[in-house]
């Protein structure tokens, strides 16, 4: 587990830890769709709806994933 700083909106700075593999997998979701990582981090705490960050990344990782094998399995 490793803690990591971003700032979110452009304007507020936060920390939240998280696995490294996570954390792996965030940086492949923020390249496949051109953006950096405080966008991305910005684009889900917008949307999330537990208090955590951390917890809120991983599922937002575990529902890109999940979204990437459905696609895969429609070819």
């Amino acid at each position: 587990m490793k803690k990591y700083s971003v700032t979110i909106a452009g304007r507020h700075s936060t920390s939240f830890s998280l696995e490294e593999e996570f954390y792996a997998q965030l940086k492949k979701i923020a390249e496949l769709r051109k953006i950096s990582i405080n966008e991305l981090i910005t684009q889900i705490d917008s949307q999330r709806t537990s208090d955590n960050l951390s917890a809120a990344i991983r599922i937002y990782v575990l529902h890109f994933l999940q979204a990437e094998l459905s696609a895969a399995k429609k070819f």
